[in-house]
């Protein structure tokens, strides 16, 4: 089967935040990941992991004012300065997390750029990025999120990205594939999963039912099906990455958890 990973900012939000990675080890996680681990010290998060035998799969870049709306800064012209210092921040605790993954966030297109002009800014932070991540063993992610949560935001198709990776063509930039934004934006999703897969560009896998974020056994998505199709590609190709389980629990997260007690 997969291999799961709870996402810490939306899973076990019964607990205070550090709290959480003891739920989910309780509830038979082996990796986390989470959105920004900024608010506190990198080595309280390391503590943490290692107390509870967890290990850190991912987690997000700085990505501007969130509480302003910003969700990233990377195809921002006149921001490449902060773009390129929260990176750097991003590494730094990704030392200390032994963390092989970091998402950058493409940001939200300002209403006086072409698209053409985005892609070119975006294109260069990314590669930018990407290179700074390699001397120590770092993936660079990015993810295309749907126009109905995220209105605005520059990446939406898993073909976007592809070919965005491919034209850069640094080995340790890759797509997070994210099954409900996939499905929101484009659906077909089993189809894209054995498109993709086998081209060494998929990162990491994330989940949640369709339409309402909720657990991914909910909605319109058959889960079992499509973790049967994963296991059977990365059988063929042998990827060997993590899904994260990225979606707002229904009832509370342990309550919840009867989708994963019969995937693994």
């Amino acid at each position: 089967m997969p291999r799961f990973a709870a996402n810490l900012s939306l899973l076990y939000n019964e607990h205070a935040f550090l709290e959480r990675f003891t739920a989910a080890a309780q509830d038979g996680f082996e990796a986390v990941e989470f959105l920004f681990p900024y608010a506190f010290e990198a080595k309280e998060l390391r503590l943490r992991l290692d107390d509870n035998g967890l290990v850190q799969v991912l987690f997000n870049a700085p990505p501007g004012d969130w509480e302003a709306g910003e969700r990233g800064l990377a195809c921002i012209a006149d921001r490449e300065n902060e773009f390129k210092s929260n990176f750097l921040h991003a590494l730094a605790y990704a030392e200390v997390l032994n963390c092989p993954r970091i998402h950058v966030m493409a940001g939200r297109a300002p209403g006086h750029t072409t698209p053409e002009s985005l892609k070119d800014t975006y294109q260069r932070n990314v590669a930018w990025a990407a290179e700074q991540a390699r001397p120590a063993g770092r993936d660079v992610l990015i993810e295309p999120i749907n126009t109905r949560d995220m209105p605005g935001y520059f990446l939406n198709y898993q073909s976007q990205a592809h070919d965005i990776v491919t034209q850069i063509g640094a080995s340790n930039l890759k797509v997070q594939m994210d099954l409900y934004h996939c499905q929101i934006m484009e659906g077909d999703v089993t189809t894209k999963i054995r498109q993709y897969l086998p081209t060494g560009r998929v990162g990491h896998f994330q989940i949640a039912g369709v339409p309402l974020r909720h657990e991914p056994n909910t909605g319109e998505l058959n889960d079992r099906h499509v973790f049967d199709v994963i296991d059977e590609v990365s059988a063929a190709c042998g990827w060997q990455g993590w899904i994260g389980c990225e979606y707002r629990p229904a009832h509370g997260t342990r309550a919840g958890l009867g989708w994963l007690n019969k995937a693994v």
